[in-house]
């Protein structure tokens, strides 16, 4: 090529490379699962998945319905992904009913984690389609070459999740609120997750003052849920409701602050309360920071911004890193902090695994506290990175989105939408 030569063609498009890329991350991730399918310890081959003992200890092995004839510890369209993997399985030749010999469960359980493992891939695809859609093409390959794939990309079905909540933030930056509404309503289906969303979004609009394209998400996402929830609950109420009396009270779980406490000999009394307070204040003022910052924060950058606020959570499952990874990529798309984040994720994966297999446990017996600084690290780590794009908030020069000049451009509606009158005139914006 010469210097004078227009770079185009498919030699320099972020698309095929990406894809490349985030399909060789896949097929490690296939590759580190093999140990687990052989029937190894899936602690000490660090490949444990909740799939497969999900197949067997949830009705599917013996052709039970999620929500209709088995509890699901699962929203609604999780469920239906199980259901479909359990369905692939008799296309492909497997059984699904009760009274099979131990080879023929061995092998629908095999069948089923493959069919999951394709359904995942492609919505892992679909995640890096939205990301190579948005305004920064090449920030992709963060999540496509992100060892959080490799580790715990099929833990568990979060990639669904992680598609729909990346389709909804492209739907907003092509002022697509109908769309964007449906994709986290479907996203509220599959994982609570994608709710956080309309948080930051309100307040933004607020800001803005422009409530419309905020209402009519909300209506778009209430209706899509509603869509999803309401045949299932019809069908069989208390299969439905199962979900969440499954999560009303809980204890410290792996991962959190709490549970680094209660090994230490610190448990805490009452924790499900104690938490739910400290999300409601720390939510109170992460909207204060959104709605009074000097210049309108971009969409992209709050949820990580809001990570410490729920940093008391009770459980954090190795597979959360993958949440957070996208939003991460484009609040602070920079490789320092990509690297800082994938170091800090892969030891506490590492830590884990140690921890359940007992491999990190010293000789005379004592607590395994590799397993505890491998949880602060991560928690310091996260926080760290979040105090970082809260300062680029703050100091929207440092934002190196906006270091060319751009406002947002995944906000859709809000991009270079001015403040609110009502806000230009507090007394210290002047």
């Amino acid at each position: 090529m010469g210097v004078r030569a227009e770079r185009t063609g498919v030699w320099f498009s972020a698309g095929p490379w990406v894809m490349l890329v985030g399909t060789l991350n896949w097929l490690l991730l296939m590759v580190r699962q093999v140990p687990c399918l052989q029937g190894n310890d899936p602690y000490r081959s660090m490949c444990y998945s909740d799939i497969i003992p999900l197949y067997y200890h949830r009705g599917l092995l013996d052709g039970q319905i999620p929500f209709l004839q088995a509890d699901v510890e699962y929203p609604v369209l999780t469920g239906a992904v199980m259901e479909l993997g359990r369905r692939m399985v008799v296309l492909l030749g497997g059984r699904s009913e009760p009274g099979l010999s131990g080879d023929e469960h061995a092998l629908a359980a095999s069948l089923f984690f493959g069919a999951t493992a394709l359904l995942m891939f492609g919505c892992f695809l679909a995640l890096i389609w939205a990301h190579l859609k948005l305004s920064r093409p090449w920030d992709a390959m963060m999540i496509a070459a992100s060892p959080a794939v490799v580790t715990t990309g099929l833990i568990n079905w979060d990639m669904m999740v992680l598609a729909m909540t990346s389709l909804a933030l492209l739907s907003w930056s092509q002022r697509k609120p109908v769309w964007t509404g449906i994709w986290i309503g479907l996203g509220v289906a599959a994982k609570l997750y994608p709710a956080l969303l309309l948080v930051p979004l309100a307040v933004l609009c607020f800001r803005s003052a422009r409530l419309r394209p905020f209402f009519v998400t909300t209506a778009a996402a209430i209706g899509a849920w509603v869509a999803v929830n309401l045949p299932v609950y019809l069908a069989n109420p208390p299969g439905w409701l199962y979900f969440w009396t499954f999560n009303v009270e809980r204890v410290a779980e792996l991962g959190s602050l709490w549970y680094v406490l209660a090994l230490a000999g610190y448990e805490i009394d009452g924790l499900s309360r104690l938490i739910s307070v400290l999300m409601v204040i720390g939510t109170a003022l992460f909207c204060l920071l959104l709605l009074l910052a000097p210049r309108r924060p971009r969409l992209a950058q709050d949820l990580p911004a809001a990570r410490p606020v729920p940093r008391g959570e009770q459980g954090v499952p190795p597979q959360y890193v993958l949440w957070l990874l996208p939003v991460l990529v484009l609040a602070r798309p920079r490789w320092r902090d990509w690297i800082a984040f994938g170091v800090a994720e892969t030891l506490y994966f590492g830590a884990i695994w140690g921890h359940l297999a007992g491999t990190l446990t010293p000789g005379n017996g004592g607590p395994d506290r590799l397993y505890w600084a491998a949880v602060i690290l991560r928690i310091a780590v996260q926080v760290a990175i979040s105090g970082r794009v809260i300062w680029d908030m703050l100091r929207p020069d440092s934002d190196p989105v906006r270091l060319g000049g751009a406002d947002d451009p995944e906000g859709g509606l809000l991009d270079g939408a001015p403040d609110a009158a009502w806000l230009t005139r507090l007394p210290w914006r002047h």
